[in-house]
């Protein structure tokens, strides 16, 4: 006869060993899914850092990119004020009543005989004045003989006239200016109409 007690104790062994390996297998199993987990955390942590980094670099370069075109913008405004403030336009304008001058005093000598003189030192200075306009930009706008152009003349006095052409210039009273491409003063004009 066998030993009851004896399978039993076989039996509890085998049963522990067999409750040693599910317990292990489990063990193993949760070790496992919680490498996993982790692993998972782990590579989610890593996504979010570099997300962060580039966040914070391309934050960087957009703050860096705002400030450059601030100034750059604050420093267009200052050009454009100091182009205002002292620009060449309002010093020639300035200059034009003195060639009015100029023009007015050379029509006054031209009936003096005697002051020869007077007349070469006065030419020479009004050429040499007229020689820096020039260099500046200074154009005088072309009247006498023109046709009348609205942006460039300005009619003060319109005469029948029938040996010249409708809309034609008879007479510059006054010499028009323009700077570069801008018209500073336009020429004041007698305009031919017809009878």
């Amino acid at each position: 006869m066998e030993n009851p007690f004896k399978k039993t104790a076989e039996k509890v062994k085998n049963e522990e060993i067999a409750e040693d390996k599910l317990q292990e297998e489990t063990e193993t199993a949760e070790d496992s899914s919680d490498n996993k987990e982790t692993a998972d955390e782990e590579i989610k942590e890593e996504q979010k850092n570099e997300w962060q980094e580039k966040y914070e670099t391309l934050n960087n370069q957009y703050i860096r990119l705002a400030a450059d075109f601030d100034n750059f913008r604050k420093r267009q405004e200052q050009e454009r004020e100091n182009l205002l403030k002292y620009g060449a336009e309002n010093t020639v304008k300035k200059l034009l009543e003195v060639i009015d001058n100029f023009d007015r005093g050379l029509k006054a000598i031209e009936t003096v005989d005697d002051c020869e003189k007077v007349k070469e030192c006065y030419n020479l200075a009004y050429k040499n004045f007229n020689d820096v306009l020039v260099k500046i930009g200074l154009e005088t706008i072309k009247a006498e003989g023109e046709e009348f152009d609205p942006n460039m003349h300005e009619a003060v006095m319109q005469t029948p006239c029938s040996d010249k052409p409708e809309h034609t210039i008879i007479a510059e009273l006054q010499k028009g200016y323009m700077l570069g491409d801008k018209v500073l003063r336009p020429a004041l004009v007698n305009v031919a109409v017809a009878e």
